[in-house]
């Protein structure tokens, strides 16, 4: 993925719950590192979905601090706020039938 010279860039942080997260199921899904590396490039760049090309989605009634908003990536979900200049990384699951 190339950046281009004039793009404004987000930071990426996570937490230490999303950290455990991620951890316990990149054991069992080996694929997860290569979407969460994916993911990281996407938020860094447009978390907020200016360009329209990115599933994600602010999710209705949900405060700040508790994940505003939710970008897809393949079957795991990464749901995340952003603050100022900075995405914070706050849940990280796969998609289930039963999730929704």
């Amino acid at each position: 993925m190339t950046v281009p010279l004039n793009a404004k860039t987000y930071s990426v942080v996570t937490t230490a719950h999303f950290d455990r997260m991620l951890k316990k199921l990149a054991l069992k899904h080996p694929d997860l590192v290569e979407r969460f590396e994916e993911t990281i490039g996407i938020l860094s760049l447009d978390p907020y979905n200016k360009s329209g090309k990115y599933a994600i989605k602010k999710l209705q009634s949900v405060a700040a601090g508790e994940g505003q908003y939710r970008l897809r990536s393949g079957r795991f979900r990464f749901h995340y706020d952003v603050v100022g200049r900075e995405v914070v990384l706050l849940y990280c699951g796969l998609r289930r039938v039963d999730t929704y």
